[in-house]
């Protein structure tokens, strides 16, 4: 559990910008941008790693604090499919989907962690997507907060493009779900 801990640490990288943005404008003004990233970037890689490795520890031997209903599993899907579109929301250019939401891998991560919280009762679940879920909606809040103190705008989309976006979604969560999870998590979500 240690590992896991010290790994999302480390992954806390990301929240610089939320809790000390004034500090990391400083930060990368007198290191450069490019190594800033660089050491951003390693510190991710690193926590990121330490995340999967503590992970893959904590689940050999697990503390359970539930047991989840059956039905959790199929909400579970409904929701991590949502996730999946907003996801690519972020990336597929012209959707109103991105214009009215202006983060939408931040809300898909909320999403996302959210789902595995109530399709796992394990402490290690609990401290991986409680973490993911409280840095998500945190982070979610202090873009939007930004984006109205800078009169940000997000140029609209079209109706084309939410069909886009909801193909490419819920293509990616078929791809991820059916094949990908289980390598990569050790878990089958549909068996």
């Amino acid at each position: 559990m240690t590992i896991l801990i010290l790994g999302l640490l480390l992954l806390g990288v990301h929240s610089v910008r939320m809790v000390a943005d004034g500090w990391r404008a400083r930060q990368i003004t007198r290191l450069g941008g490019n190594l800033w990233k660089g050491a951003y970037s390693l510190l991710s890689v690193l926590g990121l790693g330490l995340i999967i490795w503590g992970y893959g520890l904590s689940r050999a031997q697990p503390v359970v604090l539930w047991e989840p209903d059956l039905g959790m599993r199929h909400l579970t899907a409904l929701l991590t499919m949502l996730a999946f579109i907003l996801l690519a929301a972020t990336y597929v250019p012209g959707s109103r989907l991105k214009a009215a939401v202006g983060h939408p891998m931040m809300l898909g991560v909320s999403i996302w962690a959210l789902a595995h919280l109530l399709s796992n009762g394990s402490l290690t679940d609990v401290l991986l997507f409680g973490a993911f879920l409280i840095w998500s909606v945190l982070g979610f809040r202090a873009a939007r907060r930004r984006d109205r103190a800078a009169g940000v705008v997000y140029r609209a989309g079209t109706l084309a493009g939410d069909a886009k976006v909801v193909v490419v979604g819920l293509l990616a969560w078929g791809l991820f779900a059916e094949f990908l999870h289980g390598w990569l998590i050790g878990v089958k979500p549909f068996g």
